[in-house]
């Protein structure tokens, strides 16, 4: 018994999940008991790679979640695209994404990666936080530069944190 591919595109709401040996479709919540009924549903099968994409905040979740129990292979969104599109697959839908990543998966013959640490997710989540906020600031103090009118400017001071060399920003 050869092992199988499984292809998911995760959007905000669902999973759409394709198994390549049957051509078997299924949608779950993007949810504890969405992940928990894909579980049950490929624990049926020898799954030698689960094939996504990274979608933002909405793939993180699910990571968590399956990455213990699943060898998962995390993929470019462009490169899945370009895959697609060189397949002749013009189609974009959930269920035809969740297949072709199952395809690009076995074509390529994608190794698993090993489970990201929860301490290197939170300082990637930390990271980002911050790289906002010194956008904001940035944002701030441009903005801060072109008012005219006496309560923006008021406005303005209250939100912005005096010049300090902690509050730099770099």
């Amino acid at each position: 018994m050869t092992k199988d591919t499984i292809g998911i595109d995760i959007s905000k709401a669902t999973l759409d999940a394709h198994r390549l040996s049957d051509g078997a479709s299924a949608q779950f919540s993007n949810a504890k008991v969405g992940f928990t009924a894909l579980q049950r549903w490929l624990k049926k099968h020898d799954i030698a790679r689960v094939i996504y994409e990274p979608t933002g905040p909405y793939h993180r979740a699910f990571e968590v979640a399956m990455a213990t129990h699943f060898p998962l292979v995390k993929v470019n969104p462009l490169q899945a695209r370009r895959f697609a599109q060189a397949h002749g697959v013009r189609a974009k839908t959930d269920q035809v994404d969740a297949r072709m990543l199952a395809v690009m998966g076995h074509t390529f013959s994608m190794k698993p990666q090993a489970p990201t640490p929860d301490i290197q997710r939170d300082l990637k989540e930390l990271h980002v936080a911050r790289q906002a906020l010194i956008k904001d600031r940035t944002r701030a103090l441009n903005r801060q530069k072109t008012l005219t009118l006496p309560t923006l400017k008021r406005q303005a001071k209250a939100v912005l944190p005096s010049e300090h060399p902690a509050c730099s920003g770099e």
